[in-house]
């Protein structure tokens, strides 16, 4: 069953508000994890990047196979059945209800994005089983509070939900606000609950270097932050094991990534709510 939101765009409309003249964090994703949904200004800079740090690449492909294992495992060894996907990103191999459905048919999945390009691809998200349900809001990460209460219309939110946060806390300018708004999300969401994070990290020369030079290109600015940082986000939840760490490093056995280099800038985590 899918639940669209009445609050889509019209196709002619969604174009309009479509930059194409400068790189955007989702598309030049998309680029790099293989995908078509880009444009020449997001080639540019991904392919500028790749000459000096071919390593972000390793960090979009080991960031969606950490997707691919965390969230079967809470729908598995959790029992997790519904899911909130803020900052869903373009669609691409492997999202978050297609690895949910395929192991609990009975998922329910929200995605939560407030870009034009992701809304014109909303539609192919909107997909489910007979058994479950997805649904698509077009909100803000910065009113939690909005997508809670629109998420309850598919959600039943005084059951527990996997709560995915993944690759957009690092535009957030400020740590403390980033920090914020994770603490928003979960307050309205009840004991029992996990989160799943990761971001891009200031582990290396290389990745700082990329950071920049995306900044640089004229795209909302994406700020890599440090290992303490981003395990900040996690606090007050029960970390499950090994914690924050390298994605390639979370459960690597769950997962069949075992050809992609280990010591990626890209650290997450999984946690439940007390």
């Amino acid at each position: 069953m899918t639940h669209p939101d009445p609050t889509l765009e019209s196709a002619e409309r969604i174009r309009d508000r479509i930059d194409t003249s400068t790189p955007h964090s989702a598309r030049f994703w998309n680029y790099f994890v293989g995908g078509k949904d880009n444009y020449e200004a997001d080639r540019a800079i991904g392919d500028e990047i790749k000459q000096f740090f071919p390593g972000l690449v390793d960090c979009a492909r080991t960031s969606r196979l950490f997707l691919g294992r965390a969230v079967p495992y809470l729908a598995t060894e959790c029992g997790i059945r519904q899911f909130l996907d803020v900052g869903t990103g373009l669609p691409t191999a492997n999202n978050t209800h297609d690895v949910a459905q395929r192991v609990a048919p009975d998922s329910r999945i929200v995605y939560v994005d407030n870009d034009p390009l992701v809304l014109a691809h909303a539609r192919a998200l909107l997909t489910s089983t007979p058994e479950g349900a997805t649904a698509y809001l077009d909100a803000n990460l910065y009113d939690p509070e909005d997508i809670l209460e629109r998420a309850a219309a598919t959600l039943d939110l005084t059951k527990p939900v996997g709560l995915i946060v993944m690759g957009i806390l690092g535009h957030v300018a400020d740590h403390a606000e980033a920090r914020a708004l994770v603490g928003r999300l979960l307050a309205g969401l009840p004991s029992g609950s996990y989160f799943v994070s990761s971001d891009g990290s200031a582990t290396s020369p290389g990745m700082i270097a990329a950071s920049d030079a995306y900044n640089s290109s004229g795209a909302t600015p994406y700020y890599v932050r440090s290992v303490e940082e981003i395990t900040a986000y996690f606090d007050g939840l029960e970390l499950l094991e090994p914690g924050v760490v390298r994605v390639t490093e979370w459960r690597p056995e769950l997962g069949h990534d075992s050809d992609l280099p280990i010591a990626v800038d890209q650290y997450g985590g999984v946690a439940r709510k007390p």
